[in-house]
């Protein structure tokens, strides 16, 4: 039995891009979330297609977007997709597998703070 839909709520991303298309500014509008044009430089979206079985992505940053920056978007998206595993999963052992790969990533980015 198919569940019912009791509400909807929309998510938007508008991106502002140059004469060939490179991205210049994002910002993002959740209406659940209290966001509304907050700004963003980057962003990774994933989502499953039941019927292919397969991901479709839509991975943009602006042109000002650092690579330092990159670096850490990139750690905190891997150590936030361990945790989203885990709850979704109860996979306990890969996850600890998968920060510690998150700490290596620093490591080898060389983004960890300073002691």
């Amino acid at each position: 039995m198919e569940d019912k839909v009791v509400k909807t709520s929309q998510i938007a991303v508008t991106v502002g891009m140059d004469e060939n298309n490179l991205p210049l500014r994002m910002k993002w509008t959740a209406e659940d979330g209290d966001m509304k044009n907050a700004e963003a430089k980057a962003m990774l979206l994933s989502l499953w297609d039941p019927n292919e079985k397969n991901t479709m992505k839509i991975d943009l940053w602006t042109k000002d977007m650092s690579v330092e920056e990159m670096k850490q978007f990139f750690h905190q998206t891997l150590l936030s997709l361990s945790d989203t595993f885990e709850r979704a999963t109860g996979e306990t052992k890969i996850t600890e597998d998968l920060r510690d790969y998150c700490y290596h990533f620093a490591e080898k980015m060389k983004i960890l703070p300073e002691d």
